[in-house]
């Protein structure tokens, strides 16, 4: 999961459409602006550009109109993430607020190989921290037949684009390149660190996990 500022003001039609009995909370430009605001990538499992999209409330509204139509909890999900998530993970780390840190509170590992699963490792023992470590657990690997088919395939989306980012990695340090070269694969590089990437967080950990990756690659976070 990656840190993500929610654009501001909320859609104005969001507080038109709380007063009516039907109201519809994908108003106006409310779905332009959370594509735009997660960069098209579901908040949790961070697959880019997802062929199903829902408009997840990352509180629960159970009937709350207030919380139903609150900008704040708007988020984009993919279904199979909020198909999961669904109102047993109510605890998480929220990745529009930076003071929950998310990007430094969970460490992401998973072997670029065939049928291999995703673990994760929590790096505070806060409730939050380990409900999300759990939420990401069953999103990776499943839990139910049907989601393990559908984590399976996600990771095999994760095994193709961690192999392409291992493979530019390889590419940069060889001792033939020019300097052309290295500036064509460093912006290559740098668009996979970037947030707004597919399934970043596993790939900037391939970096703080190499102390000669981290020291020529960490500065390109942002």
């Amino acid at each position: 999961m990656m840190y993500f500022e929610k654009s501001q003001p909320a859609p104005g039609c969001l507080e038109t459409e709380k007063t009516k009995a039907n109201g519809d909370y994908k108003c106006g430009s409310v779905l332009t602006r959370i594509k735009d605001d997660f960069k098209n990538k579901c908040y949790i499992c961070e697959y880019k550009e997802p062929e199903t999209i829902n408009i997840e409330h990352f509180r629960p509204h159970e009937g709350d109109k207030n919380l139903k139509f609150s900008w704040g909890n708007l988020f984009w999900s993919c279904s199979h993430c909020n198909n999961t998530k669904l109102s047993r993970h109510d605890n998480i780390l929220n990745c529009t607020d930076i003071n929950d840190d998310v990007e430094n509170k969970l460490k992401y590992i998973f072997k670029p190989f065939p049928f291999e699963e995703v673990y994760i490792e929590e790096l505070d023992n806060s409730p939050k921290t380990i409900a999300t470590k759990n939420l990401l657990l069953e999103v990776y690997n499943g839990t139910t037949n049907l989601k393990k088919i559908e984590s399976s395939n996600l990771r095999n989306k994760l095994l193709e684009e961690i192999m392409n980012f291992q493979g530019l990695l390889c590419d940069y340090f060889f001792d033939t390149n020019t300097q052309d070269d290295l500036e064509y694969f460093l912006i290559k590089i740098r668009g996979h660190l970037n947030r707004g990437s597919n399934f970043t967080a596993f790939k900037r950990w391939i970096i703080l996990e190499n102390e000669k990756l981290k020291l020529e690659f960490e500065k390109y976070f942002e």
